[in-house]
């Protein structure tokens, strides 16, 4: 391994010694847990991830799924593979019960202390875009809610709409890791029951019938994209959840119960949103579910809407937070996490009153992959080479440590992610960018093969150069 000078320590933050409590402002941010401060068991990030995935946006995909060209079936399949990549989110959480950190603090090790940086800032950028999406989604529920009460017109209904879903996000991110487990439990209780009743009253209407024109590599790739879109979106985000898991928890159980958890919320809504897409209009994904539904169940959908938009967006609004400090932000975690918070009203701010929402949705998941995966690939494949065994200190050293390279840069994970970044754009296919290799491959999205790309290259660069870390 390169780069084995003395090490100059930090954290980012002081060094804390409160306890992490529900209701109760988290005091840790990307510094280790220590031992003594570890608590919970593999079955909290089940409740974590199948919470957080109770989303509304699963049904936007599977729709999207159809609109594509893809009969119900199609799409069902479509949607089960893609839920099978929260094995992949489920790994990545390894890292954080072996060093008691965050995760775009673990991939320091992949890109080097200063080559970290600009791959935080693109994870920031994009998590923060996903997090705009939920708002926004949950924004128009509660204003299509208050347009039943009566109270429609102007932007009144939906700039307080917009205040409640930020609201409500805020106070549960803004409390910290105990309190986001905590509420996605007991959300999950609530929203499993009541999008189990949505399952049951659209599935049955679904026409199963194959599509008039058989789907081309166009159609298959375009919704592989979009369904893995939401999966992928999680990889800078799993060890934030698992790094105060005592040392001694079982990665396997870790990995099982995340996988389990993300698999069967992602795939039960991906699924009622391509039965519902081949019932309805689902151009306005909120307004053609509704529709298909009993009137005494409408208002129920619009509450579970806006409860999914906020689960959803309360992991990736605390992630961004410890995102921040790994960017440098020389402030707590409770306290950077104003800065995530405003951009994200800013987003929604222009999503919901300058643009079209259904075309900037589609566009931004379309290009969601292109950072994510290739990220992804070296992260994992960084993961794999040194069997998720990290020197803890060296991860938080500003200068030299195992982790410095070349003045604090990874030529290896630097060149595999530029790779895979060159490879998704050229093969993307979206609205705002169409890679000029799409045409040649049959108007086929192969997005996604920059993970792939990106992994393959660092392992044939890094093998023999890393390894695991023996203390």
């Amino acid at each position: 391994m390169l780069g084995h000078e003395t090490a100059t320590v930090t954290t980012g933050t002081a060094r804390p010694t409160g306890r992490d409590e529900v209701f109760q402002v988290e005091e840790h941010g990307i510094d280790p847990i220590p031992d003594a401060e570890r608590h919970g068991s593999a079955k909290d990030v089940f409740w974590l991830w199948f919470g957080s995935n109770l989303t509304f946006t699963y049904v936007i995909n599977g729709a999207l799924a159809v609109a594509f060209g893809l009969s119900f079936g199609q799409a069902a399949a479509v949607v089960v593979i893609g839920g099978l990549a929260f094995l992949a989110i489920g790994a990545a959480g390894l890292s954080g019960v072996r060093t008691g950190t965050a995760t775009l603090v673990v991939s320091r090790a992949a890109f080097g202390r200063r080559g970290n940086w600009p791959a935080g800032l693109l994870n920031w950028i994009v998590s923060i875009g996903y997090t705009v999406v939920n708002t926004v989604v949950g924004t128009l529920a509660l204003e299509a809610f208050l347009a039943d009460l009566g109270w429609s017109g102007g932007h009144a209904p939906r700039a307080l709409s917009l205040a409640v879903t930020l609201a409500l996000t805020f106070a549960v991110a803004l409390w910290g890791h105990a309190t986001v487990q905590f509420a996605e439990r007991w959300m999950a209780y609530v929203l499993a029951v009541g999008f189990a009743v949505l399952v049951v009253l659209v599935l049955p209407g679904a026409d199963t019938s194959a599509p008039a024109a058989a789907p081309g590599a166009q159609a298959w790739s375009l919704a592989f994209v979009v369904v893995l879109a939401g999966p992928f979106s999680y990889l800078p985000m799993p060890a934030d959840y698992t790094r105060y898991l005592p040392r001694t928890t079982s990665l396997k159980a870790v990995t099982r119960s995340a996988a389990l958890g993300g698999f069967l919320s992602s795939v039960a809504l991906g699924i009622a949103g391509a039965a519902a897409a081949t019932q309805a209009d689902m151009t306005d994904a909120v307004a053609g579910t509704e529709g298909l539904l009993p009137g005494w169940f409408q208002p129920l959908f619009l509450a579970l809407v806006l409860g999914g938009s906020v689960t959803n967006s309360i992991i990736t609004l605390y992630s961004s937070s410890l995102n921040l400090q790994v960017l440098g932000i020389p402030w707590s975690r409770a306290r950077a996490i104003v800065i995530s918070a405003a951009v994200t009203a800013a987003g929604s701010l222009g999503a919901l009153f300058l643009t079209d929402f259904t075309t900037s949705l589609l566009s931004f998941l379309s290009l969601l992959i292109i950072v994510f995966a290739p990220w992804g690939g070296v992260f994992l494949a960084d993961m794999v080479l040194r069997r998720c065994a990290y020197d803890s200190a060296g991860l938080h050293a500003d200068t030299g440590g195992p982790y410095w390279y070349r003045s604090g840069w990874h030529p290896a994970g630097l060149t595999a992610l530029l790779a895979g970044l060159v490879f998704s754009a050229l093969t993307c296919d979206s609205e705002l960018w169409t890679g000029p290799l799409v045409a040649p491959l049959g108007g086929a999205d192969l997005t996604l093969l920059g993970a792939a790309v990106s992994a393959l290259v660092y392992v044939l660069l890094a093998r023999g150069r890393v390894a695991p870390y023996r203390p």
